[in-house]
């Protein structure tokens, strides 16, 4: 939200006794004194006062959050750019402001709140604690609230948003990051993260009113205000009835003998997941006791994050070899995404990537779909959609069976919002997803959902079971049909942001001033698109059909050998993350000359673009 504002309505006489020296940071730290209720974190910025720490104070106190790929997200503590009581009630103070003004009956449908189970004793917070003054700030302003009296999986608030008709709701949590980060998710009233314009005009209405109101801090109100409803039963219900219209094989389930394992990674998802199973007609799967409740401190895993593989799956792993399951299913802290690993017959455990198992989602969506559509069913109304960093398989299954297939920007926010114009439009959306292990099975939740994801990957390994396939060898049929896509993604953390933006400017100016590379090493460079500027050499006009994203930066390579290579910025993390996909024709069959030549390519591209060691990259540890 930029720097702080000018000092001069500051009362001087206040700021004597502590100044610092810097007017603007004087009147930052006077807010935070006079605003900050929170005991812990005003004296985490008194103690900086006080020992003379004004860069680090100015760190904390002289910028503010802005909403990325996953909303707001920050470390937990004190300061204007960190996640705490203050920044959520200034935040939400903010969006009643902008929604206030976008719908006059905000305070008829009212606002969903949802929580995680994240939380620091240092500072004394908490996801539940950073809802409870979410929904202080809006009860306090009349307006109805659903507040979940549990924590829930993330996907729960934006079904709650659709099913309660609400206008927006809000996701107190960090996923699946390091365990000392939280943060803010916002749906809009259409179940899907909010884009442009509205994160924008959000972050204006915070600035307008970063004091708190009266009664913002009033967190009982939760327990006391008439206009708190909670929504868990119904929301609950609803949604485990509606998962049974993506299940296709009831009868299967019933009578199976495969066993499954479940881990929930020490966040929300295991009740949930139980359920789920249940739904489909499964028996529970088998959980991980050490990683079944939740625990704030992620104690068993070096980091929360199921996507970094078979190093963080070792406990649910071991569990499936002593119980003789096959199929292991892991839901990351707030069960929005979903990895899976798959006992092989030489006896090792196969875990897939996010595009593998998008192969094996967006085959088993349509051929359910094909399967059961009606007599008049047109393929042609029929689309998948995918992140424009994900595997282009489904462009490829998509162009053989003709349906659709669109991509987006990198987020579900991009995915969600797109495929609620096309059901509004009467098309069929059947699956969506990105890399990053997060699928969207049907729409009854406008975002990634590891809960569906979870229990639709067990229908499908059931099904398999029956035609005597493994997950991993209907993979590979999948890529003998429509065309091996082999990817690697992978990333770098950089800390330092003038690096990241030397690093793609160099890009912008390879050459010569204004030119892209036309070569990188060896390999020939036929278009470059630039989502950062608006660029795209392969347009008539050089102009991106995706929209601009001025905020991150994101470069895509296509390579004369047929493979599609992205840089790009993470949205939540100091990461610099690189995506190169082989795209091969089915006639293309072996395999390990792809694989060769796509880890060729990558190196070519870390050595000639990313430059690791002369711009102090740090490797991702293995």
């Amino acid at each position: 939200m930029g720097e702080c504002g000018s000092p001069g309505d500051v009362n001087s006489n206040v700021l004597i006794a502590r100044s610092t020296g810097d007017a603007q940071l004087d009147k930052a730290v006077w807010q935070w004194l006079n605003w900050d209720k929170n005991q812990k974190t005003k004296e985490q910025i008194e103690s900086l006062l006080q020992n003379g720490k004004h860069k680090e104070l100015r760190d904390r106190l002289c910028c503010r959050l802005t909403f990325g790929t996953a909303g707001l997200r920050s470390a937990m503590g004190a300061g204007f750019c960190y996640i705490n009581d203050l920044t959520v009630i200034q935040s939400t103070q903010g969006i009643y402001k902008y929604l206030e003004r976008c719908f006059s009956d905000f305070k008829q449908r009212g606002f969903v709140v949802g929580y995680d189970t994240r939380g620091q004793v240092t500072s004394n917070c908490s996801s539940k604690k950073l809802a409870k003054l979410t929904a202080a700030v809006l009860l306090a302003k009349d307006v109805p609230v659903y507040f979940f009296s549990t924590y829930v999986p993330t996907p729960f608030v934006p079904y709650a948003v659709q099913q309660l008709k609400a206008v927006a709701g809000v996701m107190i949590t960090a996923s699946h990051n390091r365990k000392e980060d939280n943060g803010y998710k916002v749906y809009w009233e259409n179940g899907a993260q909010i884009t442009s314009p509205h994160d924008k005009e959000i972050i204006k209405c915070i600035e307008e009113c970063v004091e708190p109101w009266n009664g913002s801090w009033n967190e009982n109100l939760v327990d006391t205000s008439p206009l708190r409803q909670d929504p868990l039963k119904k929301i609950c219900d609803c949604y485990m009835e509606d998962l049974k219209r993506i299940c296709y094989h009831r009868e299967l389930n019933v009578q199976t003998n495969l066993k499954f394992v479940h881990t929930s990674f020490h966040g929300v998802g295991h009740d949930y997941v139980q359920l789920a199973f249940k739904a489909f007609g499964f028996q529970p799967p088998i959980p991980v006791p050490e990683q079944k409740d939740p625990d704030p401190d992620f104690s068993t895993v070096k980091c929360p994050n199921p996507e970094e593989g078979e190093s963080v799956l070792e406990l649910s792993l071991r569990l499936a070899e002593k119980e003789n399951a096959k199929v292991v299913v892991a839901t990351d802290p707030d069960a929005d995404r979903l990895a899976v690993a798959e006992l092989q017959e030489n006896g090792c455990w196969k875990v897939f990537t996010g595009n593998e198992l998008a192969a094996l989602f967006g085959w088993w969506m349509f051929s359910c779909w094909k399967e059961n559509c009606s007599q008049d069913a047109d393929v042609k109304n029929v689309y998948m959609l995918a992140t424009t960093v994900s595997s282009k398989i489904l462009r490829a299954i998509a162009l053989k069976e003709g349906f659709h297939f669109e991509e987006t920007l990198p987020g579900f926010k991009w995915i969600g919002s797109r495929v609620k114009d096309l059901l509004d439009n009467g098309k069929e959306v059947l699956f969506a997803f990105e890399e990053s292990i997060g699928f969207m099975c049907g729409t009854s939740v406008l975002d990634k959902d590891g809960v569906s994801a979870a229990v639709v990957i067990a229908e499908m390994a059931t099904y398999l079971e029956g035609k005597n396939l493994t997950l991993a060898q209907k993979l590979i049929e999948i890529y003998e049909t429509y065309g091996y896509h082999i990817s690697k993604t992978s990333y770098f953390l950089c800390y330092d942001p003038p690096t990241i933006k030397r690093i793609f400017e160099k890009l912008r100016n390879f050459d010569a001033c204004q030119s892209y590379p036309k070569f990188c090493g060896i390999y020939n460079i036929l278009h470059v698109r630039d989502i950062t500027t608006g660029y795209d050499s392969s347009q008539p006009n050089k102009k991106s059909v995706l929209p601009v994203s001025k905020s991150s930066q994101m470069i895509t390579f296509t390579f004369q050998n047929g493979c599609v290579a992205t840089l790009r910025t993470s949205g939540t993390e100091p990461k610099i993350k690189y995506y190169a996909e082989m795209c091969a024709l089915p006639e293309q069959s072996d395999r390990s000359v792809l694989e060769e030549e796509l880890q060729k390519l990558i190196e070519a591209l870390i050595e000639n673009f990313l430059e690791p060691d002369k711009n102090g990259l740090i490797w991702r540890s293995a």
